[in-house]
């Protein structure tokens, strides 16, 4: 096939990458978005098989058969509750591809360039930029790659979601960027400096890990789309190594996109977006553990049946408990039997709700429920002082009064749901555990709110049967 048809499809699939984020932004085109997505990546891999100047294509296709086949495998096992997980790993890698790209880019060209005993003022130009290009991605590839890891074991539950609070952690990190800055130098003016590359990938590789474990839970969310975009950038190296045009377009798609919704997300929560990619930098906390809330009510599924059924207007604000538990489908079911009743039932959602962004309007659209009862923070916020009852269900930081009371705490001044200004808060937990960001919620404790402790799906199970 010629260069000028290559050329051509990874327009042409770029264009549907596009489109495919185009689609992707509205809950009604997402089907259409992800279906352009899957044709544009078809289109890539096709061409790039295709290519004259691509040799060992029967490894590479044995390859993409072996990956395929793991992914439907994973697609299919994997639950939606995972799906953040699933998400920080692909990130990580990523990351480890642009690493290994970027180590065989290095060692071939500069094995070949060895056997030059001088190199014209134009190739020095040239193999100078090629050395930029090999550092930068392989420090960007490492980042990604160990700082993925620590986002999948944080949100798996493997290592603790509490930000790690190292003894001048701040300084570290900025030691170990003009370490590895000076490091460039080093490699791009000696022409190549083995040492030099392999102590920046040590220093990136714990610079990755140590930048993520220093973030809170409760800024997960961004950092699982910090890590999209820093992937995004990771490959675009990887194209510039390659000298592969779509695969620089795509990355640089995925990470100007990553690195937008990033700071869209950080707006929502008031948060400093230079503060949450720099590991917490200024966001120095204390976390009061003594501090006695009072006594918190307990409450049966008959009566929370029997609230709702004299209730007028009920706001249900779901969180990443309700996805653990799969109770999005008997919310279904409850939210139509009250509104048979002639109770008005709608949906809030915070910004950051689970673990992903968009992760419970996603579980929401699984279960059926209409767009239309689903609101955003924004939108419902200022509804819940004329609401009879609201349902929290497996939500806890981002349903936290702390957020607007407490200075010193993790969540301080990120916008939540004020759901403690309805007249009734019914919060379905398992126990009075503190939420992912590992702070108390005084919610629990307020003289409208009552706890109805257990599995969501088993409590939105009674509640239904009593509605019946």
């Amino acid at each position: 096939m010629s260069t000028g048809i290559i050329t051509a499809a990874y327009i042409v699939a770029a264009l549907l990458f596009i489109f495919s984020l185009a689609g992707l932004s509205k809950q009604e085109t997402a089907q259409e978005g992800n279906n352009f997505g899957i044709a544009g990546m078809t289109l890539a891999l096709l061409a790039t098989i295709a290519d004259p100047r691509v040799d060992n294509v029967t490894v590479i296709i044995v390859a993409m058969v072996i990956g395929a086949a793991i992914g439907f495998r994973l697609a299919k096992r994997v639950e939606m509750t995972e799906m953040p997980e699933l998400v920080a790993i692909l990130h990580s890698f990523v990351g480890l591809a642009a690493v290994l790209v970027g180590f065989n880019s290095y060692f071939d060209a500069h094995d070949s360039s060895a056997l030059l005993t001088a190199l014209s003022d134009e190739a020095r130009v040239e193999q100078n930029i090629h050395l930029v290009e090999v550092f930068l991605g392989v420090f960007i590839g490492s980042v990604t790659f160990t700082g993925s890891i620590v986002a999948f074991g944080k949100l798996r539950g493997l290592i603790n979601s509490a930000a790690l609070m190292l003894p001048h952690r701040h300084k570290m990190n900025l030691a170990a960027g003009v370490v590895s800055f000076v490091l460039m130098i080093m490699f791009v003016n000696e022409g190549g400096n083995d040492g030099a590359l392999y102590l920046m990938t040590a220093i990136a590789l714990v610079f990755g890990w140590h930048l993520v474990a220093s973030i809170g839970g409760a800024d997960m969310p961004v950092v699982v789309s910090m890590l999209n975009s820093y992937s995004g950038w990771a490959a675009a190296a990887a194209g510039f190594m390659l000298s592969n045009d779509l695969l620089i377009v795509t990355g640089a798609l995925v990470g100007s996109s990553g690195a937008i919704l990033s700071y869209i997300m950080c707006k929502a929560m008031n948060r400093s977006f230079i503060s949450v990619i720099a590991g917490g930098f200024g966001t120095e906390v204390s976390i009061d553990t003594d501090k006695d809330y009072g006594e918190h009510v307990e409450v049966q599924a008959e009566q929370v049946a029997e609230m709702l059924s004299n209730a007028k207007s009920v706001i249900i604000t779901p969180g990443y408990g309700m996805a653990v538990a799969q109770a999005q489908y008997p919310v279904y079911e409850m939210t139509q039997k009250l509104k048979a009743k002639g109770v008005e039932v709608r949906f809030g959602i915070h910004p950051v709700a689970g673990r992903l962004p968009g992760h419970m309007n996603v579980l929401l659209a699984e279960a059926k429920v209409p767009y239309d009862i689903v609101e955003g923070m924004e939108e419902i916020n200022e509804d819940f002082n004329e609401t009879d009852v609201v349902l929290v269900i497996g939500a806890n930081d981002t349903v936290n009064p702390a957020a607007s009371e407490d200075p010193g705490s993790p969540i301080a001044g990120m916008p939540v749901l004020e759901v403690w200004n309805a007249k009734n808060v019914v919060v379905f937990k398992r126990s009075m555990s503190t939420g992912y960001a590992g702070v108390q919620n005084p919610l629990f404790f307020k003289d409208n709110s009552q706890m109805l402790f257990g599995d969501a799906k088993e409590s939105v199970d009674k509640i239904v049967h009593a509605l019946a």
